[in-house]
């Protein structure tokens, strides 16, 4: 059998186990047996895989498919009952470590913010007034969606190239513990939802559109499927697998996707300029959020921390919920939505890909720049890759 064939086969028969373990597929439908097996059957056959992996000739191949076998592992591991401590985890899913925040470094992020928010009255009330005036009616955020995703994907495919019939739709959707999801379809199509549980904010979409089409997750599975499943036959990237390293690359792409497309005061000129304009919000607004935006960087970690305080620490989630409300100066909607978005098993050891893959990205852009985001969109490069540990 094939090497991609068993890899794809083991992948649907831990998915039967573990729903969503498979996050999208396009490849032959009859690999797809997602019979219930054994899990001390599946961790064997993963353990005969990885010696398979490690016979293969090339390095590029090799290094990809070992990362994520030693992550399947990792599932059958626990599907097996083992509990394994959070940080390990972390580690046998994803090939990183868990990052804690500093406290003192939050409490200076808050205080940064705190300046950065215009009006009166508290941190979270100053912060909550600044969203409201910013965010988009529900029904005009596909008709403002439109001219983003009309320059986004001009400019993807002006730097990086697209492929031929590559395509996603767009809609709304509820009750989602995600605020944006790229659904890979196969044959180079994709399906993008946006939740609107929470507010949608103007100075936030062409981020999230970015992150989720041009030049992030849609461009990135399109790209890789025409050039390795099409190009070269590597049927394993018809698979993508959500507990994997390869999601770690992922978001990492799509993390600073908008970064490879224009820099800060280029997209604040299109926010406050034409943008505005085209969603009717008062530009000063726009600039106020941006402004504070800058001063959030800090507090870009609080979600894995608390995960941490969570998952490894025993926290209640009455005091990791009062966290998630003062370091996120979110409301406690938005807190319960990281929240539930940290509990859910699928997503539990997740968060750490956004801000992890997120800086081992941008120090490989520092490094390789606009090429070295070019490859990533088309080779199966791995973290170890990125952390400079593979060639």
């Amino acid at each position: 059998m094939d090497i991609a064939e068993r890899y794809i086969r083991l992948a649907h028969a831990i998915d039967a186990h573990s729903p969503g373990f498979i996050d999208g597929y396009g490849g032959p439908s009859d690999w797809a047996d997602r019979a219930r097996r054994d899990p001390a059957e599946l961790r064997a056959e993963a353990e005969a895989l990885l010696d398979e992996v490690a016979g293969l000739e090339d390095d590029t191949r090799r290094a990809f498919l070992g990362v994520q076998v030693r992550a399947m592992h990792t599932m059958t591991r626990l599907l097996s009952g083992e509990a394994l401590p959070y940080a390990e985890e972390v580690r046998g899913l994803y090939d990183i470590d868990p990052v804690r925040s500093d406290t003192a470094e939050l409490e200076a992020a808050l205080r940064a913010l705190d300046d950065a928010l215009p009006g009166s009255g508290s941190l979270h009330e100053r912060e909550e007034a600044l969203r409201a005036r910013v965010a988009l009616p529900k029904e005009d955020i596909l008709r403002v969606a439109g001219p983003v995703l009309a320059v986004l994907r001009e400019r993807t495919r002006e730097r990086f190239g697209l492929p031929e019939g590559e395509n996603f739709s767009i809609g709304l959707v509820r009750d989602q513990p995600w605020s944006g999801y790229n659904w890979p379809l196969g044959n180079l199509q994709s399906r993008i939802d946006i939740n609107t549980d929470l507010p949608v904010l103007l100075p936030a979409l062409p981020d999230l559109l970015a992150h989720e089409g041009y030049p992030g997750h849609h461009t990135e599975h399109a790209t890789k499927e025409a050039r390795l499943v099409r190009g070269r036959g590597w049927l394993e990237h018809s698979l993508q697998l959500i507990n994997a390293p390869e999601c770690v690359v992922s978001e990492g792409i799509a993390v600073n996707a908008l970064a490879a497309l224009m820099d800060r005061e280029e997209l604040a000129a299109w926010l406050t300029g034409e943008l505005a304009g085209v969603a009717g919000l008062d530009p000063d607004d726009v600039a106020a959020y941006l402004a504070a935006s800058r001063a959030r960087e800090g507090l870009k970690g609080v979600s894995g921390t608390a995960a941490l305080m969570l998952h490894e620490g025993g926290a209640p989630e009455t005091e990791v919920l009062e966290f998630l409300q003062r370091y996120s100066v979110a409301s406690e909607a938005r807190a319960r939505q990281s929240l539930r978005f940290i509990s859910q098993p699928q997503f539990r050891a997740y968060i750490f890909t956004y801000g992890v893959g997120g800086d081992l990205v941008r120090g490989w852009m520092e490094r390789e720049g606009t090429d070295g985001f070019a490859r990533l969109l088309r080779e199966p490069l791995t973290p170890g890759h990125l952390r400079g540990e593979g060639a």
